[in-house]
């Protein structure tokens, strides 16, 4: 269901972006990155976060933390992630799976400036195995999301 929900937010908001399906699990930045053939960086995770009680989601870049001084400054207030039962029943999609994209109520979404950094960044796509490549001023676009400053720059090796 998730999945198809997806499907349909973005062939109505955004036909020309298509949904791709692994046969390996993306479930996490590091096999997103290697299923996709791309840094980590460049996987776009999504965050399902909560101040007081206002719950919405972050998208940031596959390797940024973070800050939670900036978090606290950008959101009004200390930021917790939401728990694992509750991220299902409130996106639709499964953690893993968790995008901006076919959600299940409407959720205030927030892009981090990180996302910038690329010109293709690749979020997941409502299951486990798939994802969407996309540039990530189309995807705020798509999702009337917000632009925030309030990760962490990632640690250089």
């Amino acid at each position: 269901m998730s999945l198809e929900s997806v499907r349909e937010h973005l062939a109505s908001a955004a036909p020309e972006f298509e949904v791709l399906v692994t046969g390996e699990s993306s479930a996490t930045v590091d096999l997103a990155a290697r299923a996709h053939g791309v840094q980590p960086g460049q996987i776009a995770k999504t965050l399902s976060l909560q101040v007081k009680d206002r719950i919405f989601l972050l998208v940031t870049r596959g390797d940024a933390r973070l800050d939670n001084k900036k978090a606290k400054a950008a959101f009004g207030g200390k930021v917790k992630m939401l728990a694992l039962e509750e991220v299902e029943a409130l996106t639709g999609h499964p953690v893993g799976g968790v995008c901006p994209f076919g959600l299940a109520r409407p959720l205030p979404v927030y892009c981090d400036v990180s996302l910038r950094d690329f010109d293709i960044v690749i979020p997941a796509a409502g299951a486990t195995n798939a994802a969407v490549r996309i540039a990530p001023e189309s995807m705020a676009d798509i999702t009337a999301a917000e632009w925030v400053d309030v990760c962490q720059p990632p640690a250089t090796a």
